[in-house]
């Protein structure tokens, strides 16, 4: 629903997503239906480092069929459709030690394999733990095992730079310019083409744009802190809308990790123009699995922030009269601008895990700006009245998603070539 008036222009994009199928599926899910014949077997299971925290975007491969594939959001992968026998696995993750495993895979069972991966080095190196270098390997895993161009933004890189927004994370991207307002990424370029020619999803889902007027999405609406990663397909595939012939851009909500999550931050400055303009941020994550086996995680988080930006113009006017040796300035024309950018949301998952291939989940995410100002013009004219004028503007702007799903793997199921 969108409406427009001349005081104030408010537009709002939601999107849903109800996936019949696949929870009918999900509600059917269980071993005997992934394993369907009583002589086929699967293979699941989870990466993670030393202390347990799990690693997106390894690579797996099963020897024997030379098959692979790459941990999902969880750390967790599967084989399904296999023969009964003894399977040698290979997980390779940069920054890691290839680690290598056997599992026996029996008739009509599920196996499981827990895979922990050391540190490459640990003899000639010293090692600092961070964030931010967990997030870049990260970034570089995710991008490798990717079937097209991909680029990859990951939360612990884009809280670890003053990102304001999505569109200042993803300016700094190879190949990615921005459009700016007021100081503000507002709309990215791909590799030089128009803003309109990228494609903007969250969760995969399209999102519409929330000004009446123009097609392109302004990511200055979704603080940074909201996403769980940032995603650039820099190639069209099948499964990407036609319309992002510049770039796809897929924000990811964030969802339970292994480990409880509780993380708050905050911070503030003050800058004495115009007889003072602050600007503050907070914000906070919380979530957690629940259950014996974890199979049910719930996440939240908000962010706030408000950014009191303001200038103090004097334009001077050079007199035509004047000459190179003396230049004379008729008037001073005086110009302030008073900005006042409110920007909030709020994004949580909820998924519930039925079998190691089968799980159901809701996410959503609500973000609002209220992009505010105010103009003062004054010209002194010396042959006649001086010229003031005031100006206004308070565009509102809101993006909303939500959508309710499932994934499954299927076994035994062939194609006719």
């Amino acid at each position: 629903m969108c409406s427009t008036s001349m005081a104030k222009a408010c537009s709002r994009g939601s999107r849903q997503r109800f996936s019949l199928l696949a929870i009918t599926m999900l509600s059917m899910a269980g071993p005997s239906v992934l394993l369907g014949q009583s002589d086929r077997c699967a293979l699941a299971g989870r990466v993670t480092d030393s202390s347990g925290a799990i690693l997106q975007g390894a690579q797996i491969q099963l020897d024997q069929r030379g098959i692979t594939v790459s941990s999902n959001e969880k750390g967790e992968f599967s084989y399904t459709n296999l023969g009964p026998g003894e399977y040698k696995i290979v997980v390779s993750y940069v920054g890691f030690a290839t680690a290598n495993t056997a599992v026996t895979c029996a008739a009509a069972e599920v196996a499981h394999v827990d895979i922990k991966m050391e540190v490459n080095s640990t003899s000639d190196q010293v090692i600092v733990t961070s964030e931010r270098p967990h997030g870049e390997n990260e970034a570089i895993n995710r991008t490798r095992m990717a079937d097209n161009l991909l680029q990859v933004l990951p939360a612990e890189v884009i809280t670890s730079l003053p990102n304001a927004n999505v569109a200042d994370a993803l300016g700094r991207l190879p190949s990615v310019s921005l459009e700016r307002i007021e100081g503000e990424g507002v709309y990215i370029q791909v590799r030089g083409t128009e803003p309109r020619l990228t494609n903007v999803t969250i969760d995969g889902i399209t999102t519409p744009s929330p000004e009446p007027s123009v097609r392109q999405i302004r990511l200055d609406v979704i603080p940074a802190d909201l996403v769980e990663s940032v995603e650039i397909n820099k190639t069209l595939a099948p499964n990407i809308d036609g319309d992002g012939i510049g770039g796809s851009v897929n924000l990811k909500t964030k969802t339970a990790g292994e480990f409880p999550t509780l993380s708050l931050f905050g911070n503030g400055g003050y800058n004495p123009i115009l007889g003072g303009r602050g600007n503050d941020q907070f914000g906070g994550t919380i979530g957690h699995r629940f259950g014996a086996q974890k199979k049910l995680g719930l996440l939240f988080g908000g962010t706030y922030d408000y950014n009191g930006r303001g200038i103090d113009n004097l334009q001077p006017a050079i007199d035509p009269a004047s000459t190179f040796n003396n230049v004379i300035y008729d008037n001073n024309t005086i110009r302030e601008y008073r900005y006042y950018r409110n920007r909030w949301g709020f994004a949580g998952t909820a998924d519930y895990k039925l079998s190691d291939f089968s799980t159901i989940y809701l996410k959503g995410l609500y973000s609002n700006l209220q992009d505010y100002g105010d103009k003062w013009y004054y010209e002194p004219v010396a042959t006649s009245t001086p010229k003031f004028y005031t100006s206004s503007k308070r565009p509102d702007a809101s993006i909303a998603s939500y959508s309710i799903g499932g994934r499954h793997a299927l076994n035994g199921v062939t194609f006719p070539q």
